[in-house]
């Protein structure tokens, strides 16, 4: 209730410099102390941690076990002593990612989540609903929009559209469509009370890449309309660049695009593993 009310915020504590495709490689470790674990390690890309109250934090709990058994996760407070969160800008200029240190952290072990070295599983089922979100069409919708609505007003300027502004939108418009449907198809699978999988992956996948092709659009678009002239084309110039930049990271962070697709593949397809 707290995280829908935003009275609490999470950050979620998952890549590593040595862990990020292959997560069951984390080295951040918690070992039991009396009715604590003792937590040392560190996580980059961080998002948000320097804002969060708690880190969802996956640690290893069994150095000796096989890496994808002996992982387990902590709710961890984001204000116990010995947590370090140095920034991580990335190249739009702006601070959404960190690198966050643990130095002999206390976490009572009442924290735990789930069984002790099987928080894999946690993992696993947490990236199904990660990688579902509509999210990703939505957060450019609204750029999506404004270019629809900059090429009508220059087209009624103009006497005509161009043509290949014309293509260029309407493309992006069947793919918008597209993945806001993968999005709710996910969301019925919830409400069936199943859990989504490759149908999170299709989701993932799609809406990532399309917010890349409608930065690639908007950037295309306004160089050959030329320079901006008015403060309305001024700012949309400005959010196009700040969303050709920021969504780079889109089909990586939440599992790459080769990712999904194995997933799909595997998982959606049946097909062998490669």
């Amino acid at each position: 209730p707290k995280i829908v009310s935003a009275d609490v915020s999470f950050a979620i504590g998952m890549s590593e410099p040595g862990a990020g495709s292959d997560l069951a490689n984390v080295q951040t470790r918690a070992i039991a102390d009396g009715d604590d674990y003792m937590v040392n390690g560190q996580k980059i890309w961080t998002s948000n941690a320097h804002l969060a109250d708690w880190v969802w934090l996956v640690c290893r709990t069994d150095p000796e076990a096989p890496k994808h058994r002996g992982i387990s996760i902590l709710l961890v407070d984001m204000k116990s002593p010995g947590i370090t969160v140095r920034p991580l800008i990335n190249m739009a200029g702006t601070h959404g990612f960190n690198e966050v240190f643990f130095d002999s952290v206390r976490v009572p072990r009442t924290n735990l989540v789930g069984e002790e070295n099987r928080g894999w599983y946690v993992v696993a089922e947490n990236l199904d609903y990660e990688r579902s979100g509509i999210e990703r069409i939505t957060q450019t919708g609204a750029l999506y929009r404004d270019l629809v609505g900059f090429v009508s007003r220059q087209a009624r300027a103009d006497g005509g559209p161009r043509m290949t502004a014309q293509l260029e939108l309407a493309d992006r418009a069947i793919e918008y469509e597209v993945g806001r449907l993968l999005a709710y198809r996910v969301a019925w699978l919830l409400s069936q009370g199943k859990i989504p999988n490759y149908e999170a992956s299709m989701s993932k996948a799609y809406g990532s890449e399309w917010t890349q092709r409608l930065a690639r659009t908007g950037v295309k678009l306004m160089t050959s309309y030329g320079m901006s002239r008015t403060a309305e084309e001024r700012a949309l110039r400005e959010k196009i660049e700040r969303t050709y930049l920021t969504t780079a990271a889109a089909t990586i962070q939440g599992g790459t695009s080769e990712i999904q697709r194995n997933i799909i593949a595997t998982r959606g397809l049946g097909l062998p593993r490669s």
